[in-house]
């Protein structure tokens, strides 16, 4: 089988190019660095060196694909976020039709349901809405859930502050570790078992903000630190602070608000996973996030 993995070969992507590799699958992998093409080949990759905002160059690479994994990468001070998104995703559109590729697992998102107010998430919505339009294409959305490494976040407001907090967090907030979202994008690569579009709900734990702070505070000495629920108002100043554009920290802040009024969540809930991820927050907490802090 002939792939296209988007992503290059970050926490997700790169496990994922590593066992379809193995498994003695063609891959190739589309990064933006030159610098990245000897990792990937020593994957056993080939690599493409471009960028997903050119529509020729996407078109190109998905030349002779069977499946695609895509997904829309970060683009940190970008204005027009959604915009931005969108034009990536027509992007994948048209190289999909152009090469008739017949099968693609998408990253999605929880909240993806939405369409409007999850802030970052939007787009990854309006990129499930016009793969749903793609005549006879197979699509698995992957929607994970909070990323356990954004909580990494929080070591500087330990640091700074001995707190950890958010505009959100007195509910349960779904999180998930990266390697559990790998797995499961892995296996629906190989397996290509799906029809129609489907959407796949990935989740590894499920805790509330003060168990949160209780479990990575433990994790590094501190287990009596408190997680704070700020105003969205100091929730978007404290973005701010830390370099973020307006746009970015608006958008943010509009997750957050999903997340603590329930919207953001309530599909997943509503359709659970029947099993959750191997990793837990303890093990994030252990390893990750104790590294992180002593650094």
């Amino acid at each position: 089988m002939n792939y296209i993995i988007t992503g290059s070969i970050g926490h997700i992507s790169k496990p994922i190019v590593e066992k379809l590799a193995k498994a003695g699958h063609s891959v190739t992998v589309i990064t933006t660095k030159a610098d990245n093409v000897p990792e990937i080949e020593a994957l056993g990759a080939k690599a493409a060196v471009g960028s997903v905002e050119d529509a020729d160059f996407v078109k190109q690479a998905f030349a002779g694909a069977d499946a695609a994994y895509l997904m829309i990468p970060p683009k940190w001070g970008v204005t027009n976020w959604r915009g931005f998104q969108n034009n990536v995703a027509d992007n994948y559109i048209a190289a999909i039709q152009a090469n008739e590729v017949p099968y693609v697992v998408m990253l999605s998102s929880i909240g993806a349901h939405m369409g409007n107010g999850a802030g970052p998430i939007d787009g990854l919505h309006d990129l499930e809405q016009k793969l749903k339009t793609v005549e006879g294409l197979n699509v698995k959305a992957l929607r994970p859930s909070y990323f356990m490494y954004n909580l990494l976040n929080m070591v500087g407001l330990v640091k700074g502050a001995g707190i950890m907090g958010s505009n959100f967090g007195d509910d349960k907030l779904v999180l998930v570790h990266t390697s559990d979202i790998a797995e499961v994008a892995l296996q629906s690569l190989m397996n290509l078992d799906f029809t129609g579009f489907q959407v796949r709900y990935i989740a590894s734990d499920e805790r509330t903000g003060a168990e949160i702070a209780s479990v990575l505070g433990g994790a590094i000495g501190k287990p009596e630190t408190p997680w704070v629920v700020f105003s969205d108002e100091q929730s978007k100043q404290g973005m701010l602070q830390a370099g973020m554009n307006d746009e970015m920290a608006t958008g943010y802040t509009a997750m957050g608000i999903a997340i603590r009024n329930g919207a953001l969540q309530e599909d997943y809930f509503a359709n659970r996973p029947a099993t959750l991820g191997k990793v837990k927050l303890e093990d994030f907490a252990a390893n990750e996030f104790a590294q992180a802090f002593n650094q």
